[in-house]
């Protein structure tokens, strides 16, 4: 980043904090709750920004606004053709580029934010919202890093903020009646659980394209798209959707589909942080014995193993099987062999000591296995359903910052978001872990390299945050970011 530049992102920052600072010990009241609890004048909305406002984000803003309860006042998006959609629908918001300027002038007209960006921007984003005393619902994964995780949970708790991550399947009535047939004691206790998914769907498990630089196209600013990352020219074929396959931004097919189907065995088992992980990923061969080694990019496909401790909804450990790349586990036998597995390409299956249930993505169309008990059971609705299921997961994240902190049930608030983001994240060490690489020389001088992160088990200190027994993995835990860009 350019000196000027930097001055500039560091008097925003400056800016954000005097700010924050300033309404210290003031209880932080929306204009829409000034009438009182519950009050929502005609006239006067839950005024949203939102910060990446093209696909996904188009969507997001787009389901706030059909609660009838939210006017979308502000657009930020640093790619003007991607956000064209989001400026013809909503003509009277005002469009920023960059973030900071937007919060820094109109901190005062906004009363909530919505974040749909690459991985690699959640945290800033959402912490400098939170620091103002805004409400916040981030897409999943909720961070890139383990540690930007653990900051955004602490600070929901400390600015008392409504906060809601983007996984809408915890909203929907697929998880709420596992648990129902959980704690009716259907398959008893589970020990092991197998989540999969048909992700990637972008390209990974490749080298970073060498030459193939281009000039930047016309309405996005490279430099704001690139956020905390390293400075990089830009390349075709990145930018809007790519990007998931490439560590400095992405998180891989756990970062985008481990919250949609973790999400389950999560809730249903009352999981925490998990104690230990292990991995296998898939190979590429770029000739006769020679495998690849693309350290920036994701892996085509991997197979993590994490143990979780026992909980009050489990008699002992749990072990969970992370599958990606079109892996699957063995169909279990109580499955027809006509029947589909999961939704197809994505699924999970509990396997307890009297059963067991699967479903498909979002916790959607849960079955007790064989299929045929699933219409033969009747166990009493336990745990309220969200309003519209999935999609009520947006409104219900409308009415909870209407209401303010505390005042409503959310169904992925940052205290149990935050901590589903750092298990599939730890999952990720491993998987990161696995091409460290140390280089060393023989005898004879040729030169030679040790993987010192294959083939072990990596033992997870969560009040720590760090791998006690494989040091090199914790460099994964908490970035670095490039000048200019912190973590308040």
């Amino acid at each position: 980043m350019k000196k000027d530049e930097t001055s500039k992102s560091n008097s925003r920052r400056s800016f954000l904090k005097t700010t924050a600072l300033a309404t210290a010990g003031i209880s932080i009241i929306p204009r829409h709750v000034m009438g009182g609890a519950g009050f929502l004048a005609p006239s006067d909305k839950l005024v949203i920004a939102g910060i990446g406002v093209g696909g996904k984000g188009e969507s997001d803003i787009n389901s706030f606004y059909q609660s009838g309860k939210a006017d979308i006042g502000f657009l930020c998006d640093v790619d003007k053709k991607r956000a064209a959609n989001s400026v013809a629908r909503f003509p009277k918001a005002k469009f920023y580029t960059d973030y900071r300027e937007m919060l820094e002038k109109e901190a005062k007209n906004i009363d909530a934010v919505s974040i749909s960006t690459p991985d690699h921007g959640h945290a800033v984003q959402a912490l400098a919202a939170m620091e103002l005393g805004k409400p916040v619902y981030v897409q999943k994964p909720l961070t890139h890093d383990i540690y930007e995780a653990r900051q955004l949970t602490e600070a929901a708790e400390k600015y008392k903020v409504v906060t809601q991550m983007g996984n809408q399947g915890a909203s929907g009535d697929g998880v709420r009646k596992m648990r129902e047939w959980y704690d009716a004691d259907l398959i008893g206790k589970v020990h092991t659980v197998y989540v999969w998914t048909d992700r990637p769907v972008w390209p990974q498990g490749i080298p970073w394209p060498k030459g193939k630089t281009t000039a930047v196209p016309e309405g996005l600013d490279w430099d704001l798209w690139l956020n905390t990352a390293p400075k990089r020219e830009y390349i075709e074929g990145l930018v809007p959707f790519n990007w998931r396959g490439w560590w400095d931004y992405g998180t891989g097919a756990l970062g985008d589909m481990g919250c949609h189907l973790i999400e389950a065995p999560y809730r249903v088992l009352g999981l925490g942080h998990p104690k230990d992980v292990q991995c296998s990923v898939g190979s590429v061969y770029v000739d006769e014995f020679k495998r690849g080694y693309f350290p920036e990019s994701c892996p085509p496909s991997s197979h993590a193993v994490m143990t979780f401790p026992k909980t009050d909804k489990t008699n002992k450990d749990v072990t969970l099987h992370w599958m990606d790349g079109g892996i699957k586990p063995k169909r279990p036998e109580e499955l027809g062999p006509n029947e589909t597995f999961g939704d197809g390409g994505n699924g999970v299956l509990f396997i307890g000591d009297k059963g067991k249930m699967m479903c498909g993505t979002y916790g959607r169309n849960p079955r007790l296995l064989p299929t045929s008990k699933t219409d033969e059971v009747n166990v009493a609705e336990k745990y309220d359903r969200v309003p519209g299921g999935e999609e009520g997961h947006y409104a219900q994240w409308v009415e909870g910052a209407i209401a303010g902190y505390g005042k409503k049930e959310l169904s992925s608030p940052f205290e149990i978001a935050g901590p589903l983001t750092e298990t599939l994240l730890i999952a990720n060490l491993a998987i990161r872990g696995y091409d460290v690489r140390n280089e060393k020389k023989r005898d004879n001088g040729d030169t030679y390299f040790e993987y010192p992160g294959r083939d072990i088990k990596m033992l997870w200190n969560s009040e720590e945050m760090r791998v006690t027994n494989f040091d090199e993995a914790n460099q994964f835990v908490r970035r670095d970011y490039r000048d200019g860009w912190k973590l308040s």
